[in-house]
């Protein structure tokens, strides 16, 4: 073993891999927060805060102006810049968020009403929710909600199988572009995903953005409650511990380091059922919204059917890449995810880093 040269298990990626070495629970949450909540609000809002986001960045907050009445915001300090300069990823997030506080709320018998504020990808206050209870609102199983995990080791390359597609595409196949791994298309993606990890690699803007969101340490994680940790990077064993133990910032910009994770990245790509694109039908803040809502609909279901699901959109984030892929597609809507699929032997428990509620809410009118 030379010194630091460990396989980096695709840090780089862009990450709804929320996962981290924290269990999925609240924890003990601390800070001057007065905001007294019901138990069912913070049941609602904990479950909305286990969406996914790129490196685990979690860039919402809620305005609360009373109970059961919300407004949903964009928290500029958990944006990504670097690689999500227009905020479009930012919303997507945001969608997934509100997508698990409607199923929150649906499970305990509330109705929501969403009502969007928001023209750009910019502004703070994007959606107001209020929530009343009501008959006849479908309960929805919110386990799924707190199993949710994404996966980028040890996929499987045996084929979906027709009534699993069915089960997770059919109701919105308009928005899904399925490219199983017999097509010629899904070499080209598999090229152009590493070609989008190295440029992205050796961008040292965006190198360093993700070493600011990566948590070595466990104090870090204690700390920060966001990012990506050696767990949700899927590092285990003496390899993990020595990350966590020895690993800082200025290792991540290191050439090996780099040069790892695209190693990491060309495994990951030849080793999978299939790509699966999805769209939207344009690029407002209400379209990436209802994208980002439909991509956690499907993320929800896949785990009960051995399914991993692993956003890679790279291609999407380097615009050099990304602008000829639906051309070669022909895929005439904006595509908004790219994310490997297939079916995994195991599936392993989630952990989460998760800010506690009262990090995330604050009253109407304060800072």
């Amino acid at each position: 073993m030379t010194g630091r040269a460990f396989l980096i298990g695709g840090i780089a990626l862009y990450s709804t891999s929320s996962e981290g070495s924290m269990k999925r629970i609240e924890k003990k949450e601390r800070g001057g927060n007065s905001i007294i909540l019901t138990e069912d609000e913070r049941q609602i809002l904990f479950l909305a805060s286990l969406a996914p986001s790129g490196h685990n960045a979690q860039p919402w907050f809620i305005n609360y102006v009373k109970p059961y009445h919300w407004i949903i915001c964009n928290d500029s300090k958990n944006w990504l810049p670097a690689v999500d300069p227009l905020q479009r990823e930012t919303i997507l997030s945001i969608g997934a968020f509100i997508q698990n506080l409607e199923y929150a709320a649906n499970s305990l018998g509330y109705a929501v009403e969403c009502s969007a504020t928001a023209l750009t990808n910019q502004e703070e206050n994007l959606i107001t929710i209020m929530l009343h209870k009501a008959r006849g609102v479908p309960v929805y199983n919110t386990e799924r909600i707190e199993r949710r995990r994404t996966l980028r080791s040890n996929y499987l390359s045996t084929p979906l199988q027709s009534d699993d597609k069915l089960f997770l595409f059919n109701k919105e196949k308009d928005f899904f572009h399925f490219v199983p791994n017999d097509s010629i298309y899904y070499s080209y993606l598999n090229e152009q995903t590493i070609n989008a990890n190295t440029t992205q690699a050796y961008r040292d803007e965006a190198q360093r953005e993700l070493a600011n969101w990566i948590r070595f340490s466990l104090n870090d994680e204690e700390k920060y409650r966001t990012g990506l940790t050696t767990d949700s990077m899927e590092i285990e064993g003496v390899a993990g511990w020595f990350l966590k133990h020895f690993y800082g910032k200025e290792d991540v910009m290191k050439n090996s380091f780099r040069e790892r994770t695209i190693e990491s990245v060309r495994k990951q790509v030849l080793a999978s059922a299939a790509w699966l694109l999805i769209t939207s039908r344009g690029n407002s803040v209400t379209d990436l919204i209802e994208t980002g809502k439909r991509m956690e609909r499907l993320f929800l279901k896949v785990r009960e059917r051995g399914i991993a699901m692993h956003p890679m959109t790279q291609i999407l984030e380097e615009e050099s890449i990304g602008k000829g892929v639906a051309a070669e597609l022909k895929i005439e809507d904006p595509i908004q995810f790219v994310i490997r699929v297939g079916y995994v032997k195991k599936y392993p428990e989630p952990v989460s880093l998760r800010r506690p509620i009262d990090w995330f809410i604050r009253r109407v009118g304060s800072n």
